[in-house]
């Protein structure tokens, strides 16, 4: 008996679980965001426009190595995935599509979609700084680059390099400092580490609560998650960057597949998941901010603040990533 290839697997298993052939009123999707964050949405695009849609999840990378080995067979029509790195890295790698659109350009930020609209941000996430209300005062902080200050030598907690979230929150410092800037900085965290990086945001703010450091970076959604827990949780958010380049700032977000079957309808379905109708509810289900600026965040949201966030295009944390991860290697940041 031969041995099949892995291409060849990954095809036979997407053809188990979906219709050899699909019907004109449905849309596949491919979803690195969790079933719980995208079912209620497109139960209730479905019970507005009758468009059946599919779906699976999974992890990004497995998705997107998904997509390029089915190529033109794939029954993708749209992926939707977290962090502009690897939406980036999607459109790099020839599976998506750009999309002419005059809703999607109108909702959607420029900075906050592909240069070339190939993918649009969908909702917003600041990677900020955490810290203890116990023993932090606001006025104490400023910067993402302060943190190299010795004075916070063996109160900094972080959560590892390996995580796309910082290797986009460090790709866009390299785009506005420069590479020995950026290394300066890192390197400086590093030393101010009280204990190896965690695996988790959430480990990190837990750090924290157990006194074993003070403060740290992490994405608002994971801190909204601890706080509806907890309404007196002693944790606090602080906006950094506020006079320079402002709060870094991320996506979730989505692009039409190159091969798409459906290419039509999956355009409708990204357009209404931008529109005003959907993205309160889009951006409420795990925290974030909504990405249409005519929406208001959901109010428990509201409640940390508003803040400026960097203008500067989420695309380049996609385009400087290896460099970010290279700088991270260099500055022992693991």
């Amino acid at each position: 008996m031969k041995y099949l290839h892995q291409p060849m697997l990954l095809l036979l298993a997407t053809l188990m679980l979906l219709p050899a052939a699909q019907a004109d009123d449905e849309i596949v999707v491919y979803s690195a965001r969790k079933e719980h964050l995208i079912k209620p949405l497109f139960d209730a695009y479905t019970q507005k426009s009758g468009v059946k849609i599919r779906y699976i999840t999974d992890k990004a990378g497995p998705l997107l190595a998904r997509l390029k080995a089915e190529g033109a067979n794939t029954p993708a029509d749209l992926l939707i995935t977290v962090d502009a790195g690897n939406l980036w890295q999607a459109a790099e790698q020839g599976v998506l599509s750009p999309i002419d659109s005059q809703s999607l350009s109108a909702n959607v930020p420029e900075h906050l979609r592909a240069p070339d609209n190939s993918w649009f941000g969908l909702s917003v996430r600041a990677r900020t700084i955490v810290y203890s209300s116990e023993r932090i005062q606001p006025g104490e902080l400023s910067s993402y680059a302060a943190l190299a200050d010795p004075k916070w030598k063996g109160r900094l907690c972080l959560r590892t390099s390996k995580k796309v979230y910082n290797q986009s929150l460090v790709a866009m410092m390299i785009a506005r400092l420069g590479e020995e800037k950026t290394q300066q900085i890192v390197t400086g965290w590093v030393a101010n580490l009280v204990a190896p990086p965690f695996s988790s945001d959430t480990k990190t703010m837990q750090a924290i609560l157990a006194g074993q450091c003070d403060l740290g970076i992490v994405n608002t959604y994971y801190f909204g998650r601890l706080q509806k827990k907890d309404p007196s949780i002693k944790l606090a958010l602080f906006w950094p960057n506020q006079q320079s380049s402002g709060v870094h700032i991320n996506v979730s977000g989505a692009g039409i597949t190159l091969h798409a079957k459906h290419r039509d309808a999956a355009v409708k379905l990204l357009e209404w998941l931008a529109s005003p109708e959907a993205q309160a509810r889009f951006a409420a289900l795990n925290m974030e901010y909504p990405v249409n600026p005519a929406v208001q965040p959901d109010p428990v949201v509201t409640t940390w603040g508003e803040f400026k966030g960097d203008p500067l295009n989420v695309a380049e944390a996609g385009r400087l990533q290896v460099k970010a991860v290279m700088l991270m290697d260099r500055a022992g940041y693991r």
